[in-house]
């Protein structure tokens, strides 16, 4: 197989494990480009690749690894949150019952709270379903401490995820019915939608005007909510639903027609838990590609 072959065919994995490490495209498709580096100057020197899928794999997770590390020390002198940087090319129908929960900005958020040596093995043995002693091999560590990891994660992320998940039918739904409350104002219909405890990020970076810290509860969300909608649209901000990390969504778009937010509900119990918006304009260029694509489409 050509490196450009094997290059198509593992692409895609090595993306989507780098970039659920690390919740940044940019972070992730360097990762990557690094891996198939690597690979392609071993395979220069005629050393033997006895299993490239694995090769990759392992490459890539302990690349990203190494760059959460480092990424962590920058995130805790961020201005504000920080938000994971949105994919608004979402998986298809097909492909969404398995891929969307464990990409949405939700529970990417929840992943930043794992030690980086949790987050992938939790990742490659729950998500993408590696056995564990291809994990460990990956992770460089051994079966026993690999499987001590899993169970901490797992453990970890189950006390805090929603126990109930809506379906993709039930989700677009509700999702319809806030953004139409949301767009008309209306805080009693906005209210009904939202959990008790839901919760409200904003991640500006510093670079534009956000909140700076979550906000939490109904009434207050609503509210905080409808301001900001109404502010946007008296700026003649106009807001196009669409799929936010395989989850109900939508993208903010300026008078002239540029990107200035994107927004993604976190859905469960029938009730919006979690409204994640990222407004910081460095986290908004890939996506504002997938836009100018979407806007030719007929």
């Amino acid at each position: 197989m050509s490196a450009a072959d094997l290059y198509g065919e593992l692409r895609p994995r090595a993306f989507a494990i780098a970039y659920r490490m690390l919740g940044s495209v940019s972070e992730a498709e360097d990762v990557v480009q690094e891996a198939f580096l690597r690979m392609h100057q071993t395979l220069r020197r005629d050393e033997r690749i006895s299993s490239p899928r694995a090769y990759i794999a392992t490459l890539v997770t302990r690349l990203a690894i190494d760059q959460l590390r480092s990424a962590r020390v920058r995130r805790e002198q961020y201005v504000g949150e920080w938000l994971p940087e949105p994919l608004v090319a979402g998986p298809s129908p097909a492909e969404h019952a398995e891929t969307a929960d464990s990409l949405s900005l939700a529970f990417l958020v929840l992943l930043e709270s794992l030690s980086p040596r949790q987050r992938a093995a939790f990742l490659l043995r729950e998500v993408f379903e590696y056995p564990y002693d291809e994990v460990a091999e990956f992770i460089g560590s051994d079966v026993d401490s690999t499987r001590h990891l899993v169970a901490r994660a797992r453990h970890h992320v189950r006390e805090r995820r929603p126990r109930y998940h809506a379906s993709r039918r039930q989700r677009e739904e509700l999702a319809q019915r806030f953004f139409a409350a949301a767009g008309q104002g209306d805080l009693r219909a906005l209210e009904a939608l939202l959990a008790q405890d839901v919760s409200l990020h904003v991640d500006g970076g510093g670079k534009v005007p956000a909140l700076t810290r979550p906000v939490d509860g109904r009434e207050r969300v609503a509210r905080t909510l409808s301001a900001g909608i109404a502010a946007l649209a008296r700026r003649g901000v106009r807001f196009q639903v669409a799929s936010v990390n395989g989850q109900p969504g939508l993208v903010a778009l300026d008078a002239q027609d540029r990107l200035v937010g994107v927004m993604g509900l976190g859905i469960a119990d029938g009730r919006i838990q979690t409204i994640h918006s990222i407004a910081n304009p460095d986290k908004l260029r890939h996506v504002d590609r997938v836009v100018e694509v979407s806007r030719a489409q007929p």
